[in-house]
């Protein structure tokens, strides 16, 4: 699942920062894919999981709630992306690179796991770890 979160980070927008997310029902059949457009389309919500989690619940037939879902995103999410995953009841969330300036599920902050909050994703994170960085790292390299 991170494998095509990977390849959905490949095909961002040259100016947005490539981080690619992807919705799988409890099938593991894609409902959604999206990555990062702040630049592209000047809106500061929309980061890759925000964007992939709005496709998903126009889809998958509960509303909002994405029970029984799987968000598998190429970089931790930061704490807006963890709340909405949190809020839109993902069952399970997976990612690549950790960051650990704004990453928000186990970095900087833990929001999944917060005991006060009514639900908690499974989490697994690290996958396919230098892949997901080196994504990044060549962008930002090519920016500098």
């Amino acid at each position: 699942m991170v494998r095509t979160a990977l390849a959905v980070a490949a095909t961002a927008d040259p100016r947005d920062v490539p981080v690619g997310a992807v919705v799988f029902d409890g099938s593991g059949r894609e409902l959604a894919r999206a990555t990062n457009a702040r630049e592209a389309t000047g809106d500061p919500t929309a980061h890759a999981e925000v964007l992939a989690l709005r496709r998903a619940a126009a889809i998958h037939g509960d509303g909002w709630r994405l029970t029984g879902t799987t968000l598998a995103v190429t970089l931790e999410p930061c704490t807006m992306c963890a709340g909405a995953l949190v809020a839109a009841r993902v069952d399970r969330l997976l990612f690549g690179a950790w960051e650990p300036k704004t990453g928000a599920v186990g970095s900087l902050w833990d929001v999944v796991r917060d005991r006060r909050l009514n639900h908690r994703p499974q989490v697994r994170g690290g996958i396919l770890e230098a892949e997901c960085a080196a994504i990044l790292d060549d962008f930002f390299r090519a920016r500098r």
